[in-house]
């Protein structure tokens, strides 16, 4: 990415772990339990890319005597990342149903091969870690930043449309929850990390 470096124009992969899982170094590939979200990564993921939100709800205060708010409150407030992910392999739509578990069944004599997903997603609600990576550091060429989601869960409602002209895909979106084990109040939806220099040898 060349200058100026703030300005980022670049694609970001996306990698799911269980809870808990350690984060990568910012300047290193994901190992140990992250999966990369989509068979080929981010050439699975839509063109409009990945955007990440954040919501808020602000209360303002008026009393009698003035026309105008005195004091501003958050009440709420929500953090989201979202996707379209052409992939419909059952490893990847599994991610959208609640993480529900893929059966492979090997071919027997006259009978196929196949592997299978329930469709049904129950009570429970399946959390994930999720780390978002990219080349695309405000503060040089070359280097990396990494969103660090602790807690979060798949909240979208995946509707692919299956007809000859469009690619059938999956409306992902990964809402975060408060980490209740978070080393203080303002990391409770995680942090957001860029790099700034390399490596010293």
């Amino acid at each position: 990415m060349s200058e100026p470096y703030e300005i980022i124009v670049a694609p970001f992969e996306v990698y799911l772990a269980p809870v808990g899982e350690a984060w990568p170094d910012v300047d290193t590939t994901p190992a140990g339990n992250w999966v990369k979200l989509g068979t080929n990564g981010k050439r699975n993921i839509a063109d409009g890319g990945v955007t990440v939100t954040h919501e808020q709800t602000i209360v303002e205060k008026r009393n009698v005597g003035s026309t105008g708010p005195i004091k501003a409150v958050r009440t709420e407030e929500k953090m989201t990342i979202s996707l379209t992910l052409e992939d419909l392999s059952l490893e990847q739509y599994a991610k959208a149903l609640n993480n529900v578990t893929v059966t492979d069944t090997a071919a027997g004599s006259g009978t196929p091969g196949y592997r299978k997903i329930p469709l049904r997603q129950g009570n429970d609600v399946s959390l994930f870690a999720l780390l978002l990576k990219g080349t695309a550091s405000a503060y040089g060429d070359g280097l990396s930043a990494q969103y660090q989601v602790p807690v979060c869960y798949q909240s979208d409602n995946p509707a692919p449309v299956f007809n000859k002209a469009d690619v059938a895909a999956l409306k992902l979106t990964f809402s975060a929850l408060e980490d209740p084990n978070a080393a203080s109040d303002d990391v409770r939806f995680g942090n957001l990390v860029m790099q700034d220099a390399a490596a010293l040898p």
